[in-house]
């Protein structure tokens, strides 16, 4: 189980884009990386192909470390650290470490 996932809420807490707020499109959990969107931009340089039309210089997002990034909880709206917690029914599930409130 990942502390952060896709469609969370994050804020970048390293780096030149640090401070700004974004949500997560992809996970890479076998790399601890992940996309977010609008954050850490680059320029591909690509040609055109079979599978891509489009040439010239491309801006997309490029993968972040997840040590980069905090969690923003929606009940306290604030970045936190992510725990676990078993409940009754034997599911695990996150934890806000601020609010102790269950984010899923």
């Amino acid at each position: 189980m990942r502390k952060i996932r896709k469609n969370d809420e994050v804020v970048i807490i390293l780096g030149r884009d640090r401070g700004k707020k974004g949500k997560v499109l992809l996970s890479i959990p076998e790399d601890d990386r992940l996309i977010v969107k609008g954050i850490n931009m680059i320029k591909r340089h690509t040609k055109p192909g079979r599978t891509m039309r489009q040439a010239g210089i491309i801006e997309r997002e490029a993968p972040l470390h997840v040590s980069d990034v905090k969690l923003i909880c929606k009940k306290c709206n604030q970045p936190t650290r992510v725990g676990f917690r078993l409940l009754e029914d034997r599911s695990k599930v996150r934890l806000c470490k601020k609010c102790h409130e269950v984010i899923d």
